[in-house]
Parts: structure tokens; sequence; C-alpha cells
């Protein structure tokens, strides 16, 4: 929890804060030839100290997260727009920055797109993940940057399609002013996990995001569609993933959000009402719109295809998961777990109570309901800190939770609780 003190600090900051409308060295000219980009390289080459990365996506508009405009500063160099629609091979500019901290705000938003045009970093510094371990109150740059710096940035086109080409110059300002004071939130930053103590961690967590391999695909994507929960039985789970599966395919060949040609709900309906006509599908609520009947061909066959589907076909209504059940259902399955489970919970907030962060950062959910529900046989700090680890725990993570968890687990033991 933040000190009230430091909230009312932080209040009083942004009142003061100054608006900041423009870059200091104007918007550059958006890079799109290869003779530019040259030069780009040469100067940021040339530049000392860390960059500043960002980069804008069309989330929402374009089928996957591919980037559309890339942001670059540092000192000595100014700053760059680059157009990686243009120029899709950036490798050089990343060869070239590969052994220089790079700053990027939330990193892991921006890594998977950046290396797909070459630009992957060796070493960085995530301003977001530190605004977390320091029990910043609000860590969206804006917010960081008011706090941290007392300057306003400008809002409102995070959310655009940007995609869009040309791009507006109100756009490209707001681009530019992402990175305008990146480096700056940076080194203040720096000094403050420095003053805190928490810089080791810091630069654990960094090195973490840059060595962690990339979550493989999900089995079954099609699970993840919203309001699937209304659907109870298999041949309707089946309409659901013919219907998801088809919209995929027709969202990756026109490049479109896979919701901008056919929205979960709509698919849901499909899946719940099972339409045999088109008449019958026109008269769903959700298929009314432009988008949704443009392909009416396409869900028409796609439920039949489900309909027709043989009893071992359809898809089994729960996957086995390879974790713990939810927790909810552990009082009943398993109470000695569900008692270590809120034992865990109360070490890793107070703890994070104390070190001023939230718990997740202190130690991930995902891994205090693991050991919660299979503990070590021996309940040693050892013990405790292996299992830890082989869940991706950092070193400084196991040192401040490995003991007191595994004293929490001891007391239950010996209170006869097990």
């Amino acid at each position: 929890m933040v000190p009230a003190d430091e909230v009312v600090a932080a209040d009083e900051a942004v009142e003061a804060a100054v608006p900041l409308l423009e870059p200091r060295d104007g918007v550059p000219p958006v890079i799109e030839t290869v003779a530019d980009l040259e030069r780009v390289i040469d100067a940021f080459a040339a530049g000392t100290g860390p960059v500043a990365v960002d980069a804008e996506r069309a989330s929402g508009y374009r089928y996957g997260q591919r980037a559309y405009l890339i942001q670059l500063r540092r000192r000595g160099a100014g700053s760059a727009l680059i157009d990686p629609v243009a120029l899709p091979d950036l490798s050089e500019l990343g060869d070239v920055l590969a052994d220089t901290e790079m700053v990027l705000h939330a990193a892991n938003q921006d890594l998977p797109c950046l290396a797909e045009v070459g630009i992957v970093p060796n070493r960085l510094f995530d301003t977001e993940l530190a605004g977390r371990l320091l029990g910043h109150p609000r860590v969206g740059l804006g917010s960081m940057v008011e706090n941290v710096l007392g300057y306003v940035l400008e809002k409102g086109y995070s959310a655009a399609d940007w995609s869009t080409r040309p791009l507006p110059e109100d756009w490209l300002r707001y681009a530019v002013l992402d990175v305008e004071l990146l480096v700056e939130l940076r080194d203040a930053l720096y000094a403050e996990l420095t003053a805190s103590g928490k810089l080791d961690w810091a630069l654990e967590e960094f090195a973490a995001i840059l060595t962690t391999p990339p979550k493989p695909p999900r089995t079954d994507p099609w699970r993840r569609t919203s309001g699937i929960h209304r659907v109870r039985n298999r041949r309707a789970l089946a309409v659901v993933r013919e219907v998801w599966m088809t919209r995929d395919k027709i969202a990756q060949e026109r490049d479109l959000s896979p919701g901008r040609v056919l929205q979960d709900a709509a698919i849901v309906e499909l899946a719940l009402s099972s339409p045999k006509t088109p008449t019958e599908l026109q008269a769903l609520p959700t298929m009314r719109g432009r988008g949704a009947r443009r392909h009416q061909t396409a869900w028409l066959r796609a439920v039949s295809k489900a309909r027709g589907l043989p009893d071992r076909a359809l898809p089994e209504s729960n996957l086995p998961g390879d974790g713990p059940p939810p927790a909810h259902r552990w009082a009943e399955r398993d109470p000695e777990a569900a008692k270590r489970l809120a034992a865990a919970k109360a070490v890793v907030a107070a703890l994070a109570d104390e070190h001023t962060m939230p718990t997740e950062n202190l130690l991930q959910p995902d891994s205090v309901r693991r050991l919660s529900w299979s503990p070590p046989d021996d309940l040693t700090p050892e013990a405790i800190a292996d299992v830890l680890r082989e869940l991706g725990a950092r070193p400084w993570q196991i040192n401040l939770v490995a003991k007191p968890l595994a004293k929490a687990f001891v007391r239950l033991e010996c209170k006869g609780d097990l």
C-alpha cells in the first residue's frame, strides 16, 4: 500500500505538471527509405547513453501485433520515426544498438514486434516495471512522466489505427513525445531504485524479460472466446470452434482484427442458436452488421460442419489443466492445501506491503498456487526455494519469500492443521 502522504505528494505534482506539447527538436520526418535509414543508423551509432524505444501497433484494427511505427531517441542522435512497413528489416539498426541499453515502457508489449523487424536488445530498462517495484501508485507512461518528471504528455492516440498511411501530423507528434523523456524517466527511476536498495532486483527482472522464452501458442485458442461460459454442450462448443477458426482464416486473409470480422458475442450466439438458413442467421441480433453479413455463407458452412461431426470429434467440455484446480474448489477437494494457500497469500501480501510493491511483482500468483497445492515433502527454506526456482522465480524473490513461506507451512503442520 502506498502511504497517504506519498499519494498527496503525487497529486500535488500532477497539479503542478507542465504540458509537454512539442518535441524539443520538432517532429522528424518518417524514415521510409534505405538511404534515410542508413543516416539514422550512423547517427544512433554515434550517440551516447541508453536509447529510448517505442512501437505503435494497430491492435483492434489489423491481424496480429506487428509494428506500424517505431520511435527512437538517444542523446547526440535526437529522435527518429521509422516506418517498419516500408522498411521491414531493421536488423542493421538492431545490430548497432544490440549492446546499448534500450529503455522501453511495458517492454513485454513491444519486444515481440521489435524482434520481428530485427531489433533485439541485450540490455533493457523497463520504466513501467521499475515503477511497480518502487510502489508508484500509477505506472502508465503518462502518469509516470507526470509524477516523476513533472510533465504532462498528450493523450488520445494510443488506440489509433497506426496502419493508416500517411500518418497524421498530430499522431506523429504524439509518437515522438512518447520517447522524448523516456531516458530522463529511466535516469530518475534508476536513482530511486538505487536509493531504495531495489536496483539489483530490477536488474534481475529486466534480465528475466530478455531471457524468458516466449510462451508457446495456446492450446485451443478458440476456448478464449468471450462469453463461451454460456455454451454448455459439446455440440455447441464445436460450433464455437468451427466459426472461430473460420473467422481467424478470414481475418488473416484480410489483415483485419478478428473482432472486426465477427464479434465474439456473435460466435456464441451462433453456437446457441445453430441457424440453418440465411434468414435464421440474419434474424440474430449480433448478425445484423455489414461485417457479419458479408461472410454469412462462411458462418453457415461452419455451423453446418459442426452440426455434422460425429460425437467422437466433438471437443471436450473442459481441457485438463497442467496446474492446480481453481482455488475456490480447494476447501472441498484438499482442505490442507486451502490452508497453505491462505497462509502463503498472507505471507506474500505482508512482504509486498513491507517492500511497497504489488504482490504479483513479489511473487506470481500462479507460483503461490502451485507451491501451495504441491509443496515439497521437506518444508525447509531450501526446498521451498528449489520449487520456486523451477517455477521461474528470480533469486531476489526467493531470498525474500522462501524462509517466511517455509515457516508458515511448518507452523500449520505443527498446529496439527495439516
